[in-house]
């Protein structure tokens, strides 16, 4: 008998053992394939050199420098509403480019489309728009009145003020925008589509109900909290190399300036709710300077005062390139070979402090001219 229920409890912890088994190789295998959909699904942020920022004109002449694996065009697009099942690119074709410049909290955009029926006569939204969502800090969640958690039990007009598209924000921009504003800021800050936090420019020579191609240039800043009260309080989303923001768009194609509905809502979102609701923005990165930009060396330093009282300063590298050897002069016949010093001066003064780097690609130095001032 003792034999028996020690085989039936040793049968048991078997079976126990292999379901565990299965279930840890269950989890393993979901999770590789959620790291590949991740890797396969980040979008590029094409990083513009400081001295080639695009012109906002209508002219994609400043794109051309952009690598063709930063287009996000027409396979990546899908109808939300299940009317075609594929893009018929006789009817509508796009592509565009994303990018932005170290240093700026800007995004900026190229949207080249064709359309076989450009609608944009009529006021209001029965217009072609491409709709542009984006939520800088990928804090998610929903950002619309009509998806506020406490709708119902809070004044209706409590879930727009202060909530409507503060933390990620909505862009209806109209294609092409005739005797209007670009864009419907679509929220409780009508400011944010206004300089210096975002402009736009238009090239086309179509009129409405025609054919034709049309090309957007156009910038915006992205807010991780933008209010009704305007900028005062607004904090803009810090964007900064290698960094993932949450990033969507639509197109929104009406064919028929008589037909109250539209002939295509198409989107690169995975939800169609993409448009209230940030969790289902797609990743972008912002990428670093493609290396046919870049300098092979080049010296470059920041600095912060510790203490003012006692003149203690913090310096940075901040150079880029292959690095053996680094040379600070402080300005004030000192110097230091480590990468990030601490010096304390031994008296006030303006002083001109410049950084030496050497590597296997040459030799670069940086100065800053009385930019450490101290008393």
């Amino acid at each position: 008998m003792v034999t028996k229920h020690l085989m039936i409890n040793t049968m048991k912890l078997i079976g126990k053992s292999i379901l565990s088994l299965i279930f840890l190789f269950t989890a393993i295998q979901f999770i590789k394939s959620q790291e590949t959909e991740n890797t396969d699904s980040i979008f590029k942020i094409f990083q513009f050199p400081a001295n080639a920022i695009p012109c906002v004109d209508g002219n994609a002449s400043d794109w051309d420098m952009v690598p063709a694996s930063y287009i996000v065009g027409n396979d990546k697009l899908h109808e939300d509403f299940n009317l075609y099942s594929t893009l018929d690119t006789n009817n509508l074709s796009i592509k565009v480019k994303v990018g932005w410049v170290k240093g700026l909290n800007r995004l900026y955009f190229l949207y080249e489309a064709y359309d076989n029926y450009w609608d944009f006569s009529k006021p209001g939204l029965h217009h072609d728009i491409f709709e542009v969502v984006v939520d800088g800090d990928r804090s998610a969640g929903t950002f619309i009145d009509r998806f506020h958690p406490l709708k119902g039990k809070i004044d209706s007009w409590d879930t727009f003020y202060g909530y409507h598209g503060v933390q990620a924000q909505n862009y209806h921009i109209f294609t092409p925008a005739k005797d209007e504003d670009w864009c419907l800021a679509w929220g409780c800050q009508p400011w944010i589509k206004e300089l210096p936090w975002a402009n736009a420019a238009y090239h086309y020579n179509f009129k409405p109900g025609e054919a034709g191609r049309l090309t957007l240039e156009f910038w915006i800043t992205p807010f991780d909290y933008a209010g009704p009260e305007g900028p005062s309080r607004a904090v803009e989303s810090i964007l900064t190399e290698n960094k993932i923001i949450g990033l969507a768009w639509a197109v929104i194609d009406f064919d028929n300036v008589n037909a109250e509905k539209n002939n295509g809502f198409w989107s690169i979102a995975k939800q169609h709710k993409f448009f209230g609701d940030a969790q289902f923005l797609q990743p972008f990165k912002l990428m670093p300077t493609e290396a046919c930009y870049r300098k092979k060396l080049e010296a470059n330093w920041t600095f912060s005062i510790l203490d003012y009282d006692k003149r203690s300063v913090a310096f940075k590298d901040k150079s880029e390139g292959k690095i053996t050897t680094w040379k600070w002069d402080f300005g004030d016949g000192t110097f230091s070979n480590e990468q990030d010093p601490i010096h304390v001066y031994a008296k006030g003064g303006q002083y001109i402090v410049n950084l030496y780097v050497e590597g296997p690609d040459g030799s670069s130095k940086k100065a800053k001219v009385w930019d450490v001032t101290l008393k």
